[in-house]
């Protein structure tokens, strides 16, 4: 039999954070003690009131289709969170819940860019980024940022990448892998000059409740009419609110953008599950104070990896201002970051994500949305190992 595989899904990389997570697992269960730093979902459980919604939904049988791009109700939702927490103005039609916000990511791109088109992406890149593009048939064009520049793309960067075929412009902040977050003089910078030259922004929000030392969230589409029109809002909500399984997302759009994507979405996903889309609902309209005690753990945890992982020989490490993630560069260490990984686990029992899976190989990808025992257990390990390394 000619099992041929087409040359798009041939083309594409495997994602490394859920490789070096479902490796850290099996050892796990083989009873290795493994610390993980790969996985970006908070240790937190979903609040309580947010489960509630959805168990009350599943008792009540709410457990068939709904339309496509999501149930009214959490579609308005959405819609007067933007409004409450962006200023910005969207009808119920304008917003598509999607399953997850890497499906909202996919769904944007498949439906602004195709062959021929350049989707302009700065490096270090959330992994799954170019893969998508290259899924639409599109080109990425990848901008270097480095821990000099806190990992920001300048207006200069982007002025000079576009070309005819630039289509889209994806900006991710606060930022994974890195933690950095765009001020909104950054952010307007940047965007202005894709109003110019007539490209679409992709503004990845998911981590927007996720801030630390007064850091600043502005959307992209909040600046003018002109921004509001070339702006997509991908989010979704895994990380502040502790559903990463439960798969449920959302972008809001101009309308005719949204139009598009319900059809994509009609033709492939359908709904997201139609109980999680209850929970959603909760998850908006209901109390918001855990965030709280989160962001406080979170920010105690940052300090913490922050301070240790700069007193390790060969690494310096920019703190994260945003997110739950730190991304030390290992270059002192005479390691690029397949190696330093796969050596750090298999010595030590610590599972990193390597920076090349983001575009940027001196440097690691450590997640602290973890306890912190295992924090401090997991940054020992890797002190002892860079330690070695000198030797």
């Amino acid at each position: 039999m000619n099992y041929r595989i087409s040359t798009r899904a041939a083309a594409l990389a495997p994602s490394l954070t859920l490789a070096i997570d479902s490796k850290a697992k099996a050892m796990k269960a083989d009873g290795i003690d493994v610390v993980g730093f790969g996985a970006g979902e908070p240790d937190f459980d979903t609040p309580q009131h947010i489960k509630d919604a959805c168990a009350q939904a599943l008792a009540a049988g709410f457990t068939k289709y709904t339309p496509a791009a999501g149930i009214p109700e959490l579609r308005q939702a959405i819609a007067d969170k933007h409004k409450r927490e962006n200023g910005l103005n969207y009808k119920p039609s304008q917003i598509i819940a999607s399953c997850g916000g890497k499906h909202a990511c996919y769904n944007v791109i498949l439906a602004t860019c195709q062959e021929g088109d350049e989707v302009i992406i700065p490096a270090p890149y959330w992994l799954s980024y170019p893969e998508m593009v290259k899924l639409a048939a599109a080109t990425p064009v990848i901008l270097q940022t480095t821990d000099q520049t806190e990992f920001k793309v300048t207006p200069a960067q982007l002025r000079a990448a576009f070309t005819p075929k630039s289509r889209l412009f994806i900006l991710n902040t606060p930022s994974n892998p890195t933690g950095s977050v765009y001020t909104p003089a950054e952010i307007k910078a940047l965007t202005d000059l894709c109003i110019e030259r007539g490209v679409l922004i992709m503004s990845d929000e998911i981590y927007e409740h996720l801030l630390y030392d007064g850091a600043v969230h502005q959307s992209a589409a909040s600046f003018s009419p002109a921004h509001y029109e070339h702006t997509i809002i991908v989010h979704g909500f895994a990380k502040a609110w502790s559903m990463t399984g439960w798969r449920l997302g959302w972008c809001a759009a101009p309308e005719p953008i949204a139009k598009a994507i319900d059809a994509i979405q009609g033709h492939s996903t359908s709904n997201p599950t139609s109980f999680a889309q209850k929970g959603g609902v909760a998850a908006l309209n209901g109390p918001q104070d855990h965030l709280r005690g989160w962001l406080g753990e979170f920010a105690r945890r940052r300090s913490y990896a922050h301070q240790k992982l700069n007193a390790m020989p060969g690494i310096t490490c920019l703190n994260a201002k945003g997110a739950f993630y730190l991304f030390p560069n290992i270059s002192g260490t005479g390691l690029k970051s397949s190696e330093f990984c796969a050596k750090l686990l298999e010595q030590e029992k610590v599972a990193a994500v390597p920076g090349i899976a983001f575009g940027a190989d001196d440097y690691v990808r450590l997640s602290y949305a973890t306890g912190m025992a295992n924090i401090e257990k997991g940054l020992e390990r890797m002190e002892r190992f860079v330690k070695g390394l000198k030797k």
